[in-house]
């Protein structure tokens, strides 16, 4: 049986975030990557979704590319709003900066709450099951030292096409920064030379902020790649 996916994209907050949504239509179950502000939008927006099979939605994890503010700045929120509790995962090298929400708004006269406790660390190559679709984790550091890029695998029969969600690291047409805390530029041209643009070519890149691209036209196309 073919695998088919709901998937939404909400920009959300003051940095435009892109706040994206995969459901299993099979099962209902759900990951959420990047609640990253705005959680009443993204709460009713949730409320939203149905899938075809009449199954109810089931959010099983807030996925987190990377800790910067705009990425984390709903998912407490989301995470009390939601009676089955999602678990906010995220790599272990952007803890610290997570755990700093409070100091990250202070820096943009932002307010936060206390961020909860991160439930599981994502790890490199670490496999993911939301329903029958199945996700795998990049470690992609540079832009931040626990950067990561959520990988959506390719359903054998045509259902579910090849996705990578890249956070900060990779764009349509630019790369991420590195001028803040923990960035490493040349660590983050590595993570992309060699996690990502060695996917295949029609590989789609949906980024953290800005326009859906592929592997293939960031390759000839993206100035600070070429």
């Amino acid at each position: 049986m073919t695998v088919k996916a709901i998937q939404k994209n909400w920009v959300v907050g003051p940095f435009q975030c892109n706040c994206r949504l995969i459901v299993c239509e099979e099962t209902g179950e759900a990951a959420l990557i990047d609640p990253g502000d705005e959680a009443e939008k993204i709460l009713r927006n949730l409320e939203g979704v149905k899938t075809s099979s009449g199954v109810p939605l089931k959010l099983r994890y807030l996925l987190h590319t990377h800790g910067h503010l705009d990425h984390v700045g709903a998912s407490r929120k989301v995470r009390e709003s939601r009676g089955e509790g999602p678990k906010i995962s995220m790599h272990r090298g952007d803890e610290p900066l997570y755990l700093q929400l409070i100091e990250q708004g202070r820096l943009f006269g932002l307010k936060y709450d206390q961020p909860l406790p991160i439930d599981e660390y994502l790890e490199d190559t670490q496999e993911i099951r939301v329903g029958r679709l199945l996700l795998s984790v990049l470690h992609t550091p540079g832009h931040s030292p626990g950067s990561v890029c959520i990988r959506m695998h390719e359903d054998s029969e045509g259902g579910v096409l090849e996705t990578v969600f890249s956070g900060d690291t990779l764009f349509q047409g630019s790369v991420g920064r590195t001028d803040l805390w923990g960035g490493d530029q040349d660590q983050m041209f590595k993570s992309i030379r060699q996690r990502l643009l060695v996917l295949d070519g029609d590989t789609r890149i949906c980024p953290g902020h800005g326009p859906d691209t592929t592997v293939g036209t960031e390759k000839l196309k993206n100035p600070f790649l070429i």
